[in-house]
Order: C-alpha cells, then sequence, then structure tokens
C-alpha cells in the first residue's frame, strides 16, 4: 500500500514543490484539509479531502476538521503492538507516514496595530497543534514537518535512505514541540496582556521561548558558546535593525548595543536636542547633547577619548556628513541610529570593519529584565521610569536654576544606566566624570572627581542611591561641584541637606532610584 501524507498548513512556501515530490517521486498518497487542499488541487495534484477521507464533514465555520479518530487514529498507531494494527484494521483506519503542519499565524495577527480580541481568539489553531502533538509523541513511527525550511532535509533523507531515520525523525519531533510550545507562550502572554490593569504584573507562570537566528562565535569569553535567540514571529528590536556594514556582530557587541540603546533612548524624543553615547562595557564612557549630531558626538568623545577608543556609538538622529567623518578618526566597534545619510553610508564604507546599524524605534526594547540564578531565574519589569522633575524636591536653601534644572536632569538620565554604585558628573550637557559598579558610594565618587579633574568647579553631581552620610556631599563640595541630584530616602538625608546647605550647594531628591546591578 502506498505511503500516507497529511498535508495542512497556513503557511504554504514550498508546499507545491513538497507534495508534488512525494506524489511523483515516491508514489504517496496525500490527504489534505481546507486550503491546503484547494492550493494543492489547483496545482494539479492528486489529494483526498480530510472531510473525504473521515467521512465528517468540516463543521462550525472549519474549527473543527482534523479532530477525527480516523486522523489520529492514524497519526498515533505504533506499529510493533498487533492490537494497535487490529484496531486500525477494524477501524479502516490507514497508519499515517509523514504529517505536514504549521499553525495559524497568531503573532502575526496579534502584531496588526488594529487586531481585536475576537480576531485574535479566532487565530488560535487547535487541530494543528493537536496533530503536530500527536505526530511528535509517535516520531518512531513516522514523521512531522512543521516548518518549510524541513522539507529538502526530509526529501533527501528519502531519497537516500528510502525513508527518514530515526534520528531525523526525533530531531523533527523535537521542533515540533519546541512550536508549539512557543505558539501557547504567545497566545497565554497575549491573553495576560488583555486583563485589566488592576490584575497586571508578572504572571505566575512565566515561559520563556526563542528562535536561534545567528550562532554566535562565543560569549563574554571564547571559552563560552552563544547563541542569538528571537523572540516572536515577527522580528522586532535588533532581530529588525539593517546592517549597512560591518563584521558580524558578537555576544559583546549585542549586549553593549543594548545598553547604548537603552542610554540613547533617554533623548530619543524629538522635543531632545541631538545626543551621543559611547558605551564601553555596558557603561557610557561618554555621553552628550549639542545644537547638531556632530557637537554631540565630538563632546561624548571627547569626554574620555581613551575609554571612547573601540567603543559603542549610540546617535539619536540620522547619521550625516560631519558626524561620520569624525567618527571615521577612530577605532570604533559599532554604530547604531535611526538613519544614515546616502552620503555619510559613503564616508563610514572607509571602515569596512565597522558595524553600522539602523534602529528607527530606539525607545522599542524588552519590557522586563530575566536573570538565571541556581534553580531558576528572577525576572522584572523594565525600568523605563521617565524622569519628571516637576515631581522632584528641592530641600535646600539654594535652588536650582532652569539652567542647572536642565543640567540635573541629563545628569540623572545618564546615571540611571550606570552600574550600581553609580556616580555621574556632567557640565555643558556632557559627561566629564563618571564612578561605575564600586562596592561603596564614596569610591565611586572619588573615581568620578578624579576623572573631571578640574572641570567639576559649577558642574552638577549624580547618584543613583541615596547619600547614607553627609561625607559624599562635602567631597563634591570641596571639589567644586554645584549642585546634586540624589533620590533620597535615607534616613540621615538631614545630614546631607544640612551639608548642602552649610556649602552653599544645591541638592535635589528625585523620590526614585535607579540601582542596576
Amino acid at each position: 500500500m502506498a505511503r500516507l501524507a497529511l498535508l495542512s498548513v497556513s503557511d504554504k512556501t514550498g508546499l507545491i514543490d513538497l507534495a508534488r515530490s512525494l506524489v511523483e517521486e515516491f508514489g504517496f498518497d496525500i490527504i489534505s484539509s481546507g486550503g491546503t487542499a484547494n492550493a494543492l488541487k489547483q496545482a494539479g495534484l492528486p489529494v483526498t479531502k480530510v472531510s473525504d477521507y473521515t467521512g465528517a464533514p468540516e463543521i462550525l465555520g472549519g474549527r473543527v476538521k482534523t479532530l477525527h479518530p480516523r486522523i489520529h487514529g492514524g497519526i498515533l498507531a505504533r506499529r510493533d503492538l498487533p492490537e494497535h494494527l487490529a484496531d486500525l484494521e477494524a477501524q479502516q483506519i490507514r497508519p499515517i507516514d509523514l504529517v505536514v503542519v504549521n499553525l495559524y499565524p497568531f503573532e502575526q495577527t496579534i502584531a496588526k496595530s488594529d487586531v481585536t480580541l475576537a480576531d485574535a481568539i479566532e487565530n488560535i489553531d487547535i487541530g494543528g497543534p493537536a496533530m503536530l502533538r500527536a505526530s511528535a509523541k509517535n516520531f518512531a513511527h513516522l514523521t512531522v514537518l512543521c516548518n518549510p525550511t524541513q522539507y529538502d532535509a526530509y526529501l533527501q533523507e528519502l531519497r537516500h535512505n528510502g525513508d527518514a531515520s530515526l534520528s531525523f525523525r526525533q530531531s523533527c519531533a523535537l521542533q515540533a514541540f519546541q512550536h508549539t510550545a512557543s505558539y501557547d507562550r504567545a497566545i497565554s502572554t497575549y491573553l495576560e496582556a488583555q486583563q485589566p490593569s488592576e490584575s497586571a504584573g508578572l504572571p505566575t507562570n512565566l515561559t520563556l521561548t526563542g528562535h536561534q537566528i545567528q550562532a554566535l562565535r562565543y560569549g563574554e569569553n571564547p571559552h563560552q558558546p552563544a547563541a542569538w535567540y528571537q523572540t516572536g514571529a515577527t522580528p522586532t528590536g535588533w532581530a529588525s535593525a539593517p546592517k549597512l556594514q560591518g563584521k558580524e556582530l558578537s555576544y559583546n557587541n549585542l549586549v553593549d548595543l543594548e545598553a547604548a540603546r537603552q542610554i540613547i533612548a533617554e533623548f530619543a524624543t524629538l522635543d531632545n536636542d541631538p545626543a551621543a553615547t559611547i558605551v564601553k562595557h555596558t557603561n557610557p564612557c561618554g555621553s552628550a547633547m549639542g545644537s547638531s549630531l556632530s557637537e554631540a558626538y565630538e563632546k561624548a568623545f571627547n569626554a574620555d577619548s581613551t575609554s571612547a577608543f573601540g567603543g559603542i556609538v549610540a546617535l539619536n538622529r540620522a547619521i550625516d556628513v560631519p558626524t561620520a567623518t569624525a567618527m571615521t578618526k577612530t577605532f570604533l566597534e559599532c554604530v547604531v541610529a535611526p538613519g544614515c545619510d546616502a552620503e555619510a553610508q559613503q564616508i563610514l564604507q572607509a571602515k569596512s570593519k565597522l558595524r553600522v546599524l539602523l534602529l528607527p524605534d530606539l525607545q522599542s526594547g524588552a519590557k522586563g529584565t530575566v536573570k538565571p540564578i541556581a534553580g531558576g531565574f528572577l525576572a522584572q519589569a523594565s525600568d523605563d521610569i521617565m524622569a519628571d522633575p516637576t515631581q522632584w524636591q528641592m530641600p535646600t536653601e539654594k535652588k536650582p536654576t532652569p539652567a542647572q534644572l536642565a543640567e540635573l536632569l541629563f545628569a540623572w538620565k545618564i546615571c540611571k544606566h550606570v552600574k550600581s554604585n553609580a556616580i555621574v558628573i556632567t557640565q555643558n550637557r556632557t559627561t566629564i566624570g563618571v564612578g561605575a559598579g564600586q562596592m561603596n558610594r564614596v569610591g565611586s565618587v572619588k573615581i568620578a572627581l578624579e576623572q573631571a579633574g578640574e572641570k567639576s568647579t559649577g558642574a552638577v553631581l549624580a547618584s543613583d542611591g541615596f547619600f547614607p552620610f553627609d561625607d559624599s556631599v562635602r567631597t563634591a563640595a570641596a571639589a567644586g561641584i554645584a549642585a546634586i541630584v540624589q533620590p533620597g530616602g535615607s534616613l540621615r538625608d538631614q545630614d546631607s541637606i544640612d551639608a548642602a546647605n552649610e556649602l552653599g550647594i544645591v541638592m535635589v531628591f528625585t523620590g526614585i532610584r535607579h540601582f542596576l546591578h
């Protein structure tokens, strides 16, 4: 008896070529449902509709098509068990040798701006996942294909071996279970987002799935294997960012690019002046705003030109000719911007190894962070709250001038993205000192002030956490710092306020902490 294949696909890529090879090269009989059957008929290929094979019509507007014993019996039967074979014979059910199924485009549907809950629900596949799971469970006796990229490999198995090998079938089964797991995750995530806001928060059950889009040379170090995964069926974020030129991205490149994106996202709205940031090892070594993009870049670069060598640059405007020219004067690893002028692109080609990426929506980032720990992982919402100086407290006798308040806001935005304990000193909307990742805040203050040097006079200082003692305030004032922005909230806040009043400097409290571990 001829082998039997069941084909029922939403994505019809490669369908006709696969079916033609099955029929003409290998003598398969084909059963199919709905649009797949129509497509095969239009291509002149012999096909039996599932409804004709089962003797049961499609019902409920197509919601029930393949949920039938003649389908699932043919898929799930173990051919090494006489009682299973007896059941098939008694019910006149043919064993199915190949199941080719992919699912309703749920993720593509919910990606539409005008999608309704009803539309999303109608694009939840029921019969498809049931067939995939049944076929994958019984991989010892049949093959399941859930992606058009598998078709050629399957046909090669038939051509070389006469049938798919057990190892191939097991590999395909794994992909099918991964596919249904990802599909279910997308549905549960979407439905969770539809819950009323008072019920919103982190889910009780959190499932992480992703599709590998690139194997990376290695991770943080050469002995660590690494890969890049995309979440969702539609590429977003870095997976959707065109690379205009340069070498392949590395693990560390991507980590630093994301850190740079998060910083520049603070300045990505049109009401902000041109801004640039240069990142090394996820910390900004230079960030600045200017009247032009090239001025912002030059200020950011000159803030710490030593550390900027080999850095990652993020810009909040399309790369223009002056900025491109400036960036070719030193070695940089990567540049990301929302766009790039054609002439600027030609200039950057002089640095053929420089990776240049375009990310039009710089503010579109992950909605949370996940960190693995022994026996599980931690999850939290993103620290994406935007600074609002109208809500800041002004506890000192001396109040900030409008210019100082603008400078404090700039420093606070940068400090948010520096590893704790974090201290950032700025002047003229440019970082002049950064103290990152120290075990105590006093250490971070000293490092930032040492880097700033004489430029500290009249500058402002931002701290990601409160000052537990007044020592840092006194150290800052002695170096010439004119104003400080910090969260407040220490039991000893009054000591810091009193020190600021004594020394004649401004201090403001944001009421919000931005630890970054």
